[in-house]
């Protein structure tokens, strides 16, 4: 069993956005933007620190999270992919952490309940991998134990480190209508209509 140490968020928000036209993570989504809105529920989950990573248009996106307790770092190879934005995370966290959740800022259905189900299971269990199951389809956010955390800065992705030890991680299982990603003007009008 874990004991009940604070457990790290990376909030992934660098991408191009490019099937999106424009920068998603400045969409306004209930009242505020998907950035923020993201970094508020990581935090009010319960994850400490909250490191936030951006790209595209950092100096903007920085500017929606004015006020929130986190640690913002630009990740300069954004362009290259999520990978490159999850070891910046990882490289950010404080030496004595001992798991981390990955976080995607355009997952604006995932709660702060669903964040400290995640941590509560780690703690419970101290398994070295939490993943999140939607219907089916296994998607972030995912919690990694620090054990993993060489593993992550080594691979191409956490995609390829949850598969590796999906025998040993806990699943938590979410509504397959939670599982919404802002990827296109299409996803974000279907969100905005609900």
């Amino acid at each position: 069993m874990a004991s009940e140490s604070a457990i790290a968020g990376i909030l992934l928000g660098a991408g191009m956005s490019s099937r999106m036209g424009q920068n998603k993570m400045l969409l306004a989504v209930a009242g505020e933007s998907v950035l923020r809105g993201g970094a508020r529920r990581a935090l009010a989950g319960g994850v400490s620190p909250l490191i936030v990573v951006l790209g595209a248009e950092a100096d903007r996106a920085a500017a929606e999270l004015e006020g929130l307790p986190c640690t913002i770092v630009q990740n300069r190879q954004y362009a290259s992919g999520m990978t490159s934005s999850i070891h910046a995370g990882l490289a950010a966290l404080p030496a004595a952490t001992d798991a981390a959740i990955i976080l995607l800022a355009d997952m604006p259905l995932v709660t702060a309940d669903m964040i400290r189900e995640m941590m509560q299971r780690y703690h419970e269990t101290g398994a070295p991998l939490v993943i999140s199951r939607y219907g089916g389809v296994i998607a972030p956010p995912t919690l990694f134990d620090r054990s993993l955390f060489i593993e992550l800065l080594s691979s191409d992705g956490g995609r390829q480190v949850v598969q590796r030890h999906q025998v040993a991680a806990q699943v938590l299982d979410w509504p397959a209508a939670t599982l919404v990603d802002l990827d296109t003007p299409e996803d974000y009008a279907r969100l905005t209509a609900r």
